[in-house]
């Protein structure tokens, strides 16, 4: 996870406190493994530049989803959802599936692209 853009706080008038999670899950939605990015306080554009890996054997990966989360952090343990998308057997969309088939393809070599978060 790289970084994100244009992160609002509409609550308040002042860039959020925010964090990323990753969750591996397989085809029938059992998590399989989870991490988080440490927070970044008050970044419209936080910069996260954090790598993660999941150990997934071969003959599974076209099974598997990757389900990234962005959350907000509010005030004493409150988190909301900024938005989040999907990799993998259940992608949110044709770009997150374009994604992962260019990640299967590259065999270890970083692919890096921009997503648009859905709303939660």
């Amino acid at each position: 996870m790289i970084k994100g853009s244009h992160f609002r706080n509409l609550a308040i008038n002042r860039p959020p406190d925010t964090y990323g999670k990753l969750c591996l899950r397989n085809s029938v939605g059992q998590e399989m493994s989870r991490c988080k990015t440490s927070l970044r306080r008050g970044q419209p554009n936080p910069v996260y530049k954090e790598t993660f890996i999941f150990q997934v054997a071969l003959f599974q990966l076209s099974d598997v989803t990757l389900l990234i989360s962005i959350y907000n952090r509010r005030s004493m343990k409150r988190k909301e959802m900024v938005g989040w998308i999907s990799l993998g057997q259940s992608s949110s969309g044709e770009e997150e599936q374009s994604h992962w088939q260019e990640m299967k393809d590259s065999q270890g070599t970083q692919v890096c692209r921009w997503h648009t978060l859905l709303e939660s």
